[in-house]
């Protein structure tokens, strides 16, 4: 056994027991890093010196140790290349922008007082607008179970490293299902927490606080352990990792935000997901999609505005990726009265799909209306209109849930040819990962988690491996 096959619980109370070094679990994740990036496209910058600095602190912490070490003390967490670590290069996945950070936001401060490793900076595309991770700046982000094929966004480079063994978990963040979106393309436990429980700052939030920092791990008991990291409440969420009981469980899969038709293979992840669910003793009830096409055009508004809100150099316009240029475009051309009016409306629908959902423990619909997408095949550089109407389609039921602020969870329940699938194209495909959506009442992380981890037990996927693995 090799040390990327343990989970990261696993690294962890084998660094406790002084079984294995902080030290030798970061040169063996650079080592790989450096010899796979290329083909998975994982990283943007690696931190070789101070992974190795913060692996020896772990160590001599450990090596003299009288009590409690964190829950993850010593083991490796890359970090997002959009989110800042003091003395390290950020690109924010642009041409444009080149810095050293001068602090670190609240989150990355949060896994140095854990005690945890950064090998490096994962690539995210432009600004983490996109569904894919396709940036200037980097190497594409590829899903390792099929090369061709890309890693979703913006997470994209988080979820390559975890799934190609390049770091045993990652932090992320979603702002339309950015961490979700690669869970499902990776294979992986993608986790969007609820707004506002873990800290954005010190960076304040762009419009209608869609934003949250979260979670792409292997297993549902490591993305427990991180989500704790980040909360700075240690292992609290690994103590909720128990039967939930009997829930009702509220199920949809007609897309929210894009008039499309869902894969074979999506259809048959969900069905195989409720029937499971059905057979571990919960209620499943068919519900009407919470939020109304009419609410779109509003969190378009405000996603574009988010855009504009980047503050960057006129002369640096030119240079930014057709995509964002569009959006920044559209963002601009809003009065001040049209975005306020967008964020009142999207409040509304999402108060409104808050109240018909609120008697449901759980809400089950498909991560994606798709299997992975090729390398350049949603992207649309000349014509970004197109661009985003191909994400819409693509992932139709994630961002509503950064709409409502709930806590919602991708879980690699189902693989491509598992089970017959009524579609054509699934003969089309090789073995591919094919995510559902788990969503529970905000600050219910605990009921979420539970059930997540029932999930695992009943259909175990962490012993699956891509070839590069």
């Amino acid at each position: 056994m090799e040390l990327h096959d343990l989970t990261a619980l696993e690294q962890a109370r084998a660094i406790r027991r002084r079984e294995i070094s902080s030290g030798e679990l970061a040169r063996h994740y650079l080592a790989r890093s450096r010899s796979l990036n290329d083909t998975v496209g994982a990283f943007v910058t690696l931190t070789e010196d101070l992974a190795l600095e913060q692996a020896a602190e772990a160590d001599r912490l450990a090596s003299h140790a009288d009590g409690h070490l964190g829950v993850l003390h010593g083991v490796v967490v890359p970090v997002k290349d959009l989110n800042q670590v003091r003395g390290v290069r950020t690109r924010f996945g642009s041409t444009v922008v080149d810095i050293v950070s001068e602090f670190d936001d609240d989150v990355v401060e949060r896994l140095r007082h854990g005690k945890t490793v950064m090998t490096g900076k994962t690539t995210t595309p432009e600004f983490g607008l996109p569904a894919y991770t396709e940036s200037d700046v980097g190497p594409y982000a590829r899903t390792p179970w099929d090369l061709a094929r890309g890693a979703g966004g913006s997470s994209g480079g988080a979820a390559a490293a975890v799934a190609a063994g390049l770091a045993p978990i990652a932090q992320g963040s979603d702002g339309g299902g950015s961490i979700r979106i690669p869970a499902s393309v990776c294979g992986l436990v993608g986790l969007k927490p609820s707004r506002g429980l873990v800290s954005n700052g010190p960076m304040p939030d762009g419009p209608g606080r869609l934003g949250v920092q979260g979670v792409l791990a292997r297993t549902v008991a490591d993305a427990a352990a991180l989500l704790g990291v980040m909360t700075g409440t240690d292992d609290e969420y690994l103590h909720a990792l128990r039967e939930p009981g009997s829930l009702l469980i509220g199920r949809y899969h007609r897309p929210v935000i894009a008039d499309t038709t869902p894969h074979g293979e999506a259809l048959a992840a969900y069905e195989d997901a409720s029937a499971l669910l059905e057979s571990l003793g919960h209620r499943i009830v068919d519900i009407d999609v919470p939020l109304p096409l009419g609410a779109v055009p509003h969190f378009e508004r405000v996603w574009a505005a988010g855009a504009a809100g980047i503050p960057l150099p006129a002369e640096s316009e030119g240079a930014l990726r057709p995509l964002t240029r569009w959006l920044r475009e559209r963002g601009r051309a809003l009065h001040p009265g049209e975005l306020q009016e967008a964020l009142n409306l999207m409040a509304e629908h999402a108060d409104r799909a808050l109240a018909e959902t609120a008697h449901l423990d759980i809400v089950l619909t498909p991560t994606l209306a798709d299997v992975p997408a090729p390398i350049g095949g949603i992207r649309d550089d000349g014509d970004p209109a197109a661009d985003f109407e191909a994400q819409k389609r693509f992932t139709p039921y994630t961002s509503p849930y950064n709409m409502t602020g709930q806590p919602a969870v991708s879980l690699p329940l189902h693989w491509t040819g598992d089970i017959p699938a009524s579609s054509a194209q699934a003969s089309e495909i090789g073995s591919l990962p094919v995510g559902v959506q788990l969503v529970a009442r905000p600050m219910r992380e605990s009921v979420l988690l539970g059930l997540a981890a029932q999930l695992e037990a009943a259909r175990p996927w962490a012993h699956r491996h891509p070839e590069v693995w």
